[in-house]
């Protein structure tokens, strides 16, 4: 199968190196492979911080709290492995790492909404990722893909863009659980302190930087608004702010990382109910299935590597490689890895073979030594950047038909469930059914897949069900 086919080796370019990327071909050279390597890890570097502060945010039912640095190693690793993997066998200039999102997910869904435990949680994004490699290697990828209309793809992403604001906001002290009354959240009565001074500075330090077009603009805004929490912590706030974050620097610049999560995960399901698990697995692998369609034809065409009909040659090793990569994450520990949109970071450098992803997969493998100052990052410099992610993958919501009542009704479903009710699976949920009743109702049944009655039947399932089971 022509899936299993590793690049074939052009016939022109100086060196064996030139000619297994086919870097002449494309009209690159190294020298700028290796520069735009280097723009895509900074740009989407600020990973290794943000993936500890969500993974990290919750204990699970056994009192199991994710360590900081041990999740910032097992980012790295993954990130690194698979994007070299994506270099050498798909030859495309994409990166992977743990993805924003499905790590929400993780953490907010699996282990607080449903209470499993961290091995279990991390089970479930093994069990997607070996879904979607399924899918991939049978051809049915194009089915599934075909199944759902791109509205309601859009509005998963937006979705998953508006809980990680949420998120960051929920994480800068912004928004509150309070006490008692009736608002699920409302703003913190108390907006004078610190915590919320030091992520006002994030804010306008990202958003400046962003609105600049700095490159690394996240990762820059991360370490400024650290050193800045740094400075408010010893002058004002008698180190004691953030203990034991940035009151405590590493020993040592670089060290041995610690990798022992990797291997801590559970296939079994235990103590949830069969509907609720295969929704939850069906909502994660959904989000991660259709963002990664999403990012490689855009960064693809966006590159100029897409043919005369606007697919991508070979488009099915980097499906391969992403769907592997998202059973990776799972067994190590770090979430559902996945297809970054950073990397047209690198893409705009001019990188435009799989040398520019080797790049920066070397880079990630090398963090894994500087894993341990994850911990001195403060969740107040981390959620500002959170806030922006959340509007990059908003800004799609512009391509959705509202006018038209049959998509955009369940299109604004699956996006204001999801951060109103903390949980991806609720939003995709509710956006299927909603979209499967409207055509029945409508008589519009035929323009309905089958396999969305399929799926709608599966989260009606859940929804009754599964949340009693």
């Amino acid at each position: 199968m022509a899936i299993w086919s590793p690049p074939r080796p052009s016939t022109t370019g100086a060196g064996g190196l030139d000619r297994y990327f086919h870097i002449t071909e494309r009209g690159s050279t190294v020298r700028t492979e290796v520069i735009a390597g280097a723009a895509t890890w900074l740009t989407m570097s600020y990973i290794l911080f943000v993936n500890p502060s969500i993974l990290g945010a919750l204990a699970d039912k056994d009192g199991t709290k994710l360590a900081t640095p041990e999740v910032a190693a097992v980012t790295a690793l993954v990130a690194g492995v698979m994007t070299i993997l994506m270099g050498i066998y798909a030859n495309y200039p994409f990166a992977i790492a743990a993805g924003l999102g499905l790590n929400a997910f993780v953490a907010f869904t699996l282990v607080g909404v449903f209470g499993l435990t961290w091995p279990q949680a991390m089970g479930v994004i093994v069990w997607e990722g070996l879904v979607i490699t399924l899918l991939v290697l049978t051809g049915f990828r194009e089915l599934v893909m075909n199944a759902i209309p791109m509205d309601l793809k859009r509005a998963i992403g937006v979705g998953i863009g508006l809980f990680i604001a949420f998120i960051g906001l929920v994480n800068a002290g912004i928004v509150v659980h309070p006490e008692g009354g009736s608002p699920i959240v409302t703003l913190n009565p108390d907006m004078t302190n610190f915590h919320i001074l030091v992520f006002a500075i994030g804010m306008a330090i990202t958003m400046t930087l962003v609105s600049r077009k700095v490159k690394g603009a996240l990762l820059a805004g991360i370490i400024l608004t650290t050193i800045a929490a740094a400075i408010i912590n010893a002058g004002w706030g008698h180190n004691t702010l953030y203990p034991p974050g940035v009151a405590e620097l590493p020993d040592k610049i670089a060290s041995s990382p610690s990798l022992g999560l990797i291997g801590n995960f559970t296939l079994s399901l235990k103590g949830i109910g069969f509907a609720t698990a295969i929704a939850l697995v069906l909502s994660v692998m959904l989000s991660d299935f259709f963002d990664t369609m999403g990012t490689v034809v855009g960064i693809a065409g966006e590159a100029g590597l897409l043919d005369k009909d606007g697919k991508l040659p070979g488009v099915n090793r980097v499906l391969l490689v992403d769907s592997l990569a998202a059973a990776a994450g799972g067994a190590a520990s770090s979430s559902s890895n996945t297809t970054y949109i950073e990397s047209a970071a690198g893409v705009s450098e001019g990188g435009r073979t799989g040398l520019t992803a080797v790049v920066v997969g070397v880079l990630f493998l090398l963090s894994l030594f500087f894993s341990s100052w994850a911990g001195v990052i403060p969740t107040e410099a981390t959620a500002p950047i959170l806030v922006v992610v959340g509007y990059f993958m908003m800004r799609t919501v512009k391509d959705i038909n509202f006018t038209d009542p049959a998509i955009g009704i369940p299109a604004l479903l699956t996006i204001i469930v999801q951060p109103f009710t903390f949980s991806i699976t609720n939003g995709v949920g509710a956006g299927f059914i909603a979209y499967t009743v409207i055509r029945i109702l409508q008589g519009k049944f035929k323009e309905v897949h089958p396999l969305m009655y399929v799926v709608s039947a599966v989260f009606a399932w859940y929804f009754v069900r599964g949340l009693l089971a």
